[in-house]
């Protein structure tokens, strides 16, 4: 399946998609922008190397994208913010209420129900993301809208061929930043009050006498 910017290969069930994808290019090496989606994902990777397995019929998928086919302006330590907003953008379109958490998770009210994962090889952009349409268990929300995983990803790629700027993405996400303040963040293996924080036109935050960027 294409979209017209992504190659989206389409599989059942696989350990994990991020782990798959960075396997495939590693064999095949890099030729176009290339897209691995499951309905279940066994042993998902999250954040600081949890875990994100979910349920079966949630939205799984991974991609890898050229750094060439990304805005100029773009600082790369905050693509995972780039590419949350977007999906954040998408969802708010079908009338759903979700918002983004700095740096990179996905919120309903104030329950977490998903969340991206970004790395970069050489001039690739590696991007993970989970996300909780149906319900998982009480300790997460999940999507507020019923919507199918195709048309999000259409939606998605589709959005994200356009390459809006870092500016005009920032200039959105710095306006809903104040939710996150009233949550914490994990930094450097502690969980911190991001009340104080203060949000860098770079996409880091100044916390604790600290900047902090959203890759991980």
């Amino acid at each position: 399946m294409y979209t017209s910017l992504m190659k989206i290969i389409k599989l059942n069930e696989v350990d994990s998609t991020h782990t798959y994808l960075k396997n495939y290019i590693k064999e095949n090496s890099y030729t176009e922008a290339i897209c691995i989606t499951s309905d279940y994902q066994s042993n998902g990777i999250g954040s600081r190397g949890n875990s994100w397995t979910g349920t079966k019929g949630n939205l799984f998928f991974s991609f890898v994208i050229s750094k060439d086919d990304l805005p100029s302006d773009l600082p790369i330590q905050s693509a995972s913010i780039y590419f949350s907003y977007i999906l954040k953008d998408v969802l708010s379109e079908n009338k759903s209420k979700v918002w983004l958490k700095w740096p990179n998770d996905f919120y309903i009210n104030d329950k977490k129900i998903g969340g991206t994962i970004t790395t970069i090889s050489n001039d690739l952009i590696f991007c993970g993301i989970g996300l909780n349409l149906l319900c998982v268990n009480n300790d997460y929300g999940h999507l507020d809208i019923n919507i199918k995983s195709n048309n999000i990803l259409k939606s998605y790629f589709d959005k994200l061929e356009l390459k809006y700027s870092w500016k005009q993405i920032f200039k959105y996400f710095k306006i809903e930043f104040q939710n996150s303040q009233k949550f914490q963040a994990t930094i450097d293996g502690e969980k911190t009050s991001l009340k104080n924080a203060r949000l860098n036109d770079d996409g880091s935050i100044q916390v604790n006498n600290k900047k902090v960027f959203s890759l991980r």
